[in-house]
Protein backbone atom coordinates (compact mmCIF):
# COMPACT_ATOMS: atom_id res chain seq x y z
CA UNK A 1 0.00 0.00 0.00
CA UNK A 2 1.15 3.51 -0.77
CA UNK A 3 -0.71 6.66 0.30
CA UNK A 4 -3.66 4.50 1.29
CA UNK A 5 -4.05 3.03 -2.22
CA UNK A 6 -3.13 -0.40 -3.58
CA UNK A 7 0.23 -0.53 -5.30
CA UNK A 8 -0.18 -0.13 -9.06
CA UNK A 9 2.27 0.63 -11.82
CA UNK A 10 2.84 4.29 -12.62
CA UNK A 11 3.04 3.53 -16.35
CA UNK A 12 0.44 5.09 -18.65
CA UNK A 13 -2.45 2.91 -19.88
CA UNK A 14 -0.77 2.69 -23.29
CA UNK A 15 2.51 1.57 -21.72
CA UNK A 16 0.72 -1.04 -19.61
CA UNK A 17 -0.95 -2.59 -22.63
CA UNK A 18 2.24 -2.41 -24.70
CA UNK A 19 4.28 -4.12 -21.99
CA UNK A 20 1.73 -6.92 -21.67
CA UNK A 21 1.58 -7.46 -25.41
CA UNK A 22 5.34 -7.91 -25.72
CA UNK A 23 5.69 -9.97 -22.56
CA UNK A 24 5.85 -13.24 -24.48
CA UNK A 25 8.65 -11.85 -26.64
CA UNK A 26 10.67 -10.91 -23.56
CA UNK A 27 10.16 -14.37 -22.01
CA UNK A 28 11.35 -16.20 -25.10
CA UNK A 29 14.23 -13.78 -25.71
CA UNK A 30 15.45 -14.21 -22.13
CA UNK A 31 15.29 -17.99 -22.41
CA UNK A 32 17.25 -17.92 -25.66
CA UNK A 33 20.00 -15.77 -24.15
CA UNK A 34 20.22 -18.20 -21.23
CA UNK A 35 20.39 -21.26 -23.45
CA UNK A 36 23.27 -19.64 -25.36
CA UNK A 37 25.11 -18.81 -22.12
CA UNK A 38 25.58 -15.14 -23.02
CA UNK A 39 25.88 -13.99 -19.40
CA UNK A 40 28.57 -16.61 -18.80
CA UNK A 41 30.41 -15.64 -21.97
CA UNK A 42 30.52 -12.03 -20.84
CA UNK A 43 31.81 -12.98 -17.39
CA UNK A 44 34.30 -15.64 -18.47
CA UNK A 45 35.63 -14.19 -21.70
CA UNK A 46 39.19 -13.07 -22.51
CA UNK A 47 38.55 -9.61 -21.09
CA UNK A 48 38.30 -8.80 -17.37
CA UNK A 49 35.19 -10.15 -15.65
CA UNK A 50 32.06 -8.37 -16.90
CA UNK A 51 34.18 -6.57 -19.48
CA UNK A 52 32.42 -5.49 -22.69
CA UNK A 53 32.56 -7.81 -25.71
CA UNK A 54 31.52 -7.18 -29.33
CA UNK A 55 28.40 -9.02 -30.43
CA UNK A 56 30.30 -10.57 -33.36
CA UNK A 57 32.70 -12.16 -30.87
CA UNK A 58 29.82 -13.48 -28.77
CA UNK A 59 28.08 -14.84 -31.85
CA UNK A 60 31.21 -16.67 -32.95
CA UNK A 61 31.65 -18.19 -29.52
CA UNK A 62 28.02 -19.34 -29.25
CA UNK A 63 27.67 -20.38 -32.89
CA UNK A 64 24.72 -18.17 -33.85
CA UNK A 65 23.97 -15.44 -36.37
CA UNK A 66 25.51 -12.14 -35.23
CA UNK A 67 22.66 -9.93 -36.47
CA UNK A 68 20.02 -12.05 -34.76
CA UNK A 69 21.99 -12.12 -31.51
CA UNK A 70 22.44 -8.36 -31.68
CA UNK A 71 18.69 -7.86 -31.91
CA UNK A 72 18.03 -10.20 -29.01
CA UNK A 73 20.59 -8.53 -26.75
CA UNK A 74 19.43 -5.03 -27.66
CA UNK A 75 15.86 -6.02 -26.74
CA UNK A 76 17.01 -7.32 -23.36
CA UNK A 77 19.26 -4.31 -22.80
CA UNK A 78 16.22 -2.05 -23.22
CA UNK A 79 14.84 -3.66 -20.07
CA UNK A 80 18.11 -3.54 -18.12
CA UNK A 81 19.26 -7.08 -18.87
CA UNK A 82 22.72 -6.53 -20.39
CA UNK A 83 24.04 -3.11 -21.36
CA UNK A 84 25.04 -1.95 -24.83
CA UNK A 85 27.81 0.65 -24.91
CA UNK A 86 29.12 1.49 -27.43
CA UNK A 87 26.76 0.15 -30.15
CA UNK A 88 27.38 -3.51 -30.88
CA UNK A 89 29.30 -4.08 -27.64
CA UNK A 90 27.66 -5.60 -24.57
CA UNK A 91 28.46 -6.08 -20.91
CA UNK A 92 26.65 -7.73 -18.01
CA UNK A 93 24.39 -5.88 -15.60
CA UNK A 94 23.25 -6.95 -12.16
CA UNK A 95 20.18 -8.52 -13.76
CA UNK A 96 22.08 -10.50 -16.39
CA UNK A 97 24.53 -11.78 -13.76
CA UNK A 98 21.57 -13.62 -12.23
CA UNK A 99 21.23 -15.57 -15.49
CA UNK A 100 24.58 -17.34 -15.36
CA UNK A 101 24.56 -21.14 -15.32
CA UNK A 102 24.18 -22.56 -11.84
CA UNK A 103 21.67 -19.89 -10.88
CA UNK A 104 18.05 -20.73 -10.19
CA UNK A 105 17.08 -17.79 -12.39
CA UNK A 106 18.91 -19.37 -15.31
CA UNK A 107 16.86 -22.53 -14.92
CA UNK A 108 13.61 -20.66 -14.37
CA UNK A 109 14.22 -18.75 -17.60
CA UNK A 110 14.63 -22.06 -19.40
CA UNK A 111 11.36 -23.39 -17.98
CA UNK A 112 9.32 -20.24 -18.58
CA UNK A 113 10.68 -19.77 -22.08
CA UNK A 114 10.52 -23.46 -22.97
CA UNK A 115 8.04 -26.06 -21.81
CA UNK A 116 5.85 -23.65 -19.80
CA UNK A 117 5.88 -21.16 -22.69
CA UNK A 118 4.39 -23.76 -25.01
CA UNK A 119 1.87 -24.83 -22.37
CA UNK A 120 0.62 -21.33 -21.61
CA UNK A 121 0.33 -20.64 -25.35
CA UNK A 122 -2.40 -23.32 -25.44
CA UNK A 123 -4.21 -22.01 -22.35
CA UNK A 124 -7.99 -21.74 -22.74
CA UNK A 125 -11.03 -21.21 -20.54
CA UNK A 126 -12.28 -24.80 -20.29
CA UNK A 127 -10.87 -25.18 -16.79
CA UNK A 128 -8.71 -28.11 -17.85
CA UNK A 129 -4.89 -28.08 -17.61
CA UNK A 130 -3.33 -27.62 -21.03
CA UNK A 131 -0.12 -29.55 -20.43
CA UNK A 132 -1.60 -33.01 -21.13
CA UNK A 133 -3.19 -31.89 -24.39
CA UNK A 134 0.01 -30.15 -25.51
CA UNK A 135 2.52 -32.84 -24.54
CA UNK A 136 0.39 -35.98 -24.40
CA UNK A 137 0.90 -36.66 -20.69
CA UNK A 138 0.82 -34.88 -17.34
CA UNK A 139 3.65 -32.59 -16.27
CA UNK A 140 5.22 -34.97 -13.74
CA UNK A 141 5.19 -37.95 -16.10
CA UNK A 142 6.75 -35.79 -18.79
CA UNK A 143 9.53 -34.75 -16.40
CA UNK A 144 10.17 -38.40 -15.55
CA UNK A 145 10.70 -39.12 -19.26
CA UNK A 146 12.99 -36.10 -19.79
CA UNK A 147 15.84 -36.22 -17.24
CA UNK A 148 17.53 -33.04 -18.47
CA UNK A 149 14.34 -31.04 -17.99
CA UNK A 150 13.81 -32.78 -14.64
CA UNK A 151 17.25 -31.61 -13.55
CA UNK A 152 16.44 -28.07 -14.71
CA UNK A 153 13.20 -28.13 -12.74
CA UNK A 154 14.89 -29.38 -9.56
CA UNK A 155 17.61 -26.73 -9.81
CA UNK A 156 15.01 -24.01 -10.35
CA UNK A 157 13.07 -25.16 -7.30
CA UNK A 158 16.13 -24.84 -5.06
CA UNK A 159 16.22 -21.09 -5.65
CA UNK A 160 15.91 -19.22 -2.35
CA UNK A 161 16.87 -22.28 -0.29
CA UNK A 162 19.08 -20.24 2.03
CA UNK A 163 16.24 -17.83 2.79
CA UNK A 164 13.77 -20.63 3.43
CA UNK A 165 16.22 -22.48 5.66
CA UNK A 166 16.83 -19.29 7.63
CA UNK A 167 13.11 -19.09 8.34
CA UNK A 168 12.95 -22.70 9.50
CA UNK A 169 16.13 -22.76 11.59
CA UNK A 170 14.94 -20.38 14.40
CA UNK A 171 11.84 -22.47 15.16
CA UNK A 172 11.68 -24.11 18.58
CA UNK A 173 13.23 -27.41 17.60
CA UNK A 174 14.00 -29.98 20.27
CA UNK A 175 17.29 -30.44 18.44
CA UNK A 176 17.37 -34.12 17.48
CA UNK A 177 14.29 -34.44 15.26
CA UNK A 178 14.12 -36.29 11.97
CA UNK A 179 12.79 -33.81 9.43
CA UNK A 180 11.01 -35.10 6.32
CA UNK A 181 11.04 -32.70 3.39
CA UNK A 182 7.97 -33.82 1.44
CA UNK A 183 8.60 -33.32 -2.27
CA UNK A 184 12.08 -32.17 -1.32
CA UNK A 185 13.55 -32.30 -4.83
CA UNK A 186 17.34 -32.40 -4.86
CA UNK A 187 17.57 -31.92 -1.08
CA UNK A 188 19.06 -28.43 -1.12
CA UNK A 189 16.66 -27.04 1.51
CA UNK A 190 17.41 -29.80 4.03
CA UNK A 191 21.15 -29.47 3.42
CA UNK A 192 20.91 -25.80 4.41
CA UNK A 193 18.66 -26.51 7.38
CA UNK A 194 20.90 -29.26 8.80
CA UNK A 195 23.89 -27.00 8.30
CA UNK A 196 22.16 -24.42 10.50
CA UNK A 197 20.83 -27.04 12.96
CA UNK A 198 23.48 -29.81 13.05
CA UNK A 199 21.54 -31.97 15.52
CA UNK A 200 18.70 -32.58 13.08
CA UNK A 201 18.47 -35.53 10.73
CA UNK A 202 16.80 -35.25 7.35
CA UNK A 203 14.88 -37.36 4.86
CA UNK A 204 14.44 -35.98 1.36
CA UNK A 205 11.29 -37.61 0.02
CA UNK A 206 10.49 -37.35 -3.68
CA UNK A 207 9.98 -39.34 -6.86
CA UNK A 208 12.80 -41.71 -7.79
CA UNK A 209 13.65 -39.80 -10.98
CA UNK A 210 14.50 -36.67 -9.01
CA UNK A 211 17.96 -35.50 -10.10
CA UNK A 212 20.18 -35.18 -7.04
CA UNK A 213 23.75 -35.51 -5.80
CA UNK A 214 23.53 -37.52 -2.60
CA UNK A 215 27.23 -36.95 -1.98
CA UNK A 216 26.26 -33.42 -0.90
CA UNK A 217 23.86 -34.72 1.75
CA UNK A 218 26.41 -35.73 4.34
CA UNK A 219 25.83 -38.39 6.96
CA UNK A 220 22.67 -36.90 8.47
CA UNK A 221 20.47 -36.77 5.37
CA UNK A 222 19.15 -39.59 3.20
CA UNK A 223 16.97 -39.77 0.11
CA UNK A 224 13.84 -41.92 0.15
CA UNK A 225 11.97 -42.45 -3.11
CA UNK A 226 8.19 -42.57 -3.22
CA UNK A 227 4.91 -40.91 -4.10
CA UNK A 228 3.44 -38.54 -1.50
CA UNK A 229 -0.07 -39.49 -2.59
CA UNK A 230 0.63 -43.04 -1.38
CA UNK A 231 2.85 -42.66 1.68
CA UNK A 232 5.56 -40.57 3.31
CA UNK A 233 8.29 -41.72 5.72
CA UNK A 234 7.81 -41.55 9.46
CA UNK A 235 9.45 -38.56 11.07
CA UNK A 236 9.28 -36.01 13.85
CA UNK A 237 8.72 -33.02 11.56
CA UNK A 238 7.43 -32.45 8.05
CA UNK A 239 8.26 -29.61 5.70
CA UNK A 240 5.99 -28.87 2.73
CA UNK A 241 7.61 -26.08 0.76
CA UNK A 242 6.05 -25.11 -2.55
CA UNK A 243 4.03 -28.33 -2.73
CA UNK A 244 0.34 -27.84 -1.99
CA UNK A 245 -0.10 -24.92 -4.36
CA UNK A 246 0.65 -27.24 -7.30
CA UNK A 247 -2.56 -29.22 -6.75
CA UNK A 248 -6.30 -28.76 -6.60
CA UNK A 249 -8.10 -29.05 -3.25
CA UNK A 250 -8.80 -32.77 -3.53
CA UNK A 251 -5.18 -33.68 -4.29
CA UNK A 252 -3.77 -31.23 -1.72
CA UNK A 253 -6.02 -32.79 0.92
CA UNK A 254 -4.78 -36.24 -0.10
CA UNK A 255 -1.18 -35.13 0.50
CA UNK A 256 -2.05 -33.86 3.97
CA UNK A 257 -3.88 -37.09 4.81
CA UNK A 258 -0.80 -39.06 3.83
CA UNK A 259 1.41 -36.90 6.03
CA UNK A 260 -1.01 -37.22 8.94
CA UNK A 261 -1.09 -41.02 8.60
CA UNK A 262 2.69 -41.20 8.94
CA UNK A 263 3.08 -38.60 11.68
CA UNK A 264 3.13 -39.68 15.29
CA UNK A 265 1.49 -37.72 18.08
CA UNK A 266 3.34 -34.49 18.69
CA UNK A 267 4.92 -34.39 15.25
CA UNK A 268 5.63 -30.98 13.79
CA UNK A 269 4.54 -29.47 10.49
CA UNK A 270 6.00 -26.37 8.88
CA UNK A 271 5.35 -24.67 5.58
CA UNK A 272 6.07 -21.28 4.00
CA UNK A 273 3.77 -18.35 4.65
CA UNK A 274 1.58 -17.82 1.62
CA UNK A 275 1.96 -14.63 -0.36
CA UNK A 276 -0.99 -12.23 -0.16
CA UNK A 277 -3.72 -12.94 -2.68
CA UNK A 278 -3.46 -9.46 -4.18
CA UNK A 279 -0.61 -7.55 -5.74
CA UNK A 280 0.61 -6.88 -9.23
CA UNK A 281 2.14 -10.34 -9.82
CA UNK A 282 -0.37 -12.51 -7.95
CA UNK A 283 -2.70 -12.82 -10.93
CA UNK A 284 0.13 -13.94 -13.19
CA UNK A 285 1.12 -16.66 -10.72
CA UNK A 286 -2.46 -17.90 -10.62
CA UNK A 287 -2.67 -18.08 -14.42
CA UNK A 288 0.69 -19.88 -14.61
CA UNK A 289 -0.62 -22.55 -12.22
CA UNK A 290 -3.61 -23.25 -14.45
CA UNK A 291 -1.50 -24.69 -17.25
CA UNK A 292 0.43 -27.67 -15.79
CA UNK A 293 -2.04 -29.21 -13.34
CA UNK A 294 -5.05 -26.96 -12.71
CA UNK A 295 -3.69 -25.91 -9.32
CA UNK A 296 -6.12 -24.32 -6.91
CA UNK A 297 -6.35 -20.65 -5.97
CA UNK A 298 -6.77 -20.53 -2.18
CA UNK A 299 -7.17 -17.71 0.29
CA UNK A 300 -7.18 -17.82 4.09
CA UNK A 301 -10.41 -19.69 4.87
CA UNK A 302 -9.96 -22.03 1.92
CA UNK A 303 -6.44 -22.97 3.03
CA UNK A 304 -7.79 -23.76 6.48
CA UNK A 305 -10.52 -25.94 5.02
CA UNK A 306 -8.02 -27.94 2.98
CA UNK A 307 -5.93 -28.48 6.12
CA UNK A 308 -8.90 -29.92 8.04
CA UNK A 309 -9.11 -33.05 5.95
CA UNK A 310 -8.60 -35.97 8.33
CA UNK A 311 -11.82 -36.78 10.20
CA UNK A 312 -11.07 -36.65 13.90
CA UNK A 313 -7.44 -35.75 13.16
CA UNK A 314 -7.34 -32.07 12.55
CA UNK A 315 -4.12 -30.62 11.18
CA UNK A 316 -3.35 -27.22 12.60
CA UNK A 317 -1.04 -25.81 9.93
CA UNK A 318 1.04 -22.85 10.98
CA UNK A 319 3.05 -21.25 8.20
CA UNK A 320 6.61 -20.13 8.74
CA UNK A 321 6.58 -16.36 9.23
CA UNK A 322 9.12 -14.01 7.73
CA UNK A 323 11.63 -12.82 10.27
CA UNK A 324 9.62 -13.98 13.30
CA UNK A 325 10.51 -16.90 15.55
CA UNK A 326 7.56 -19.24 15.93
CA UNK A 327 7.02 -22.87 16.89
CA UNK A 328 6.03 -25.21 14.06
CA UNK A 329 2.42 -26.38 14.17
CA UNK A 330 1.73 -29.61 15.99
CA UNK A 331 -0.18 -32.42 14.33
CA UNK A 332 -2.62 -33.54 17.00
CA UNK A 333 -5.62 -35.83 17.16
CA UNK A 334 -8.87 -34.19 18.09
Amino acid sequence: MRSGRPFVSEASPEELVSNLLRGALATRTLATACSLGVADALSNGPRPSNGPRPVAELAGETGVDAETLHRLLRALASDGVFEEAPPGVFRNTGASELLRRGSGWHDFAGLFGGVWYRTVADLDTTGKPTFPSTFGTDFWSWLAAHPDERATFDRAMEGGKERRAQRLAPLEWRGDETVVDVGGGNGSLLVELVRARPGLRGIVFDLPETVRDEATFGERIEFVAGDFFERVPEGDAYVLSGILHDWDDERAAAILRTVRAAAGDGALAAGPRQRPAGGERAGRREVARLAPARAARRQGAQRGAVARVARGRRIRARRVPRGVDRSPARLTRR
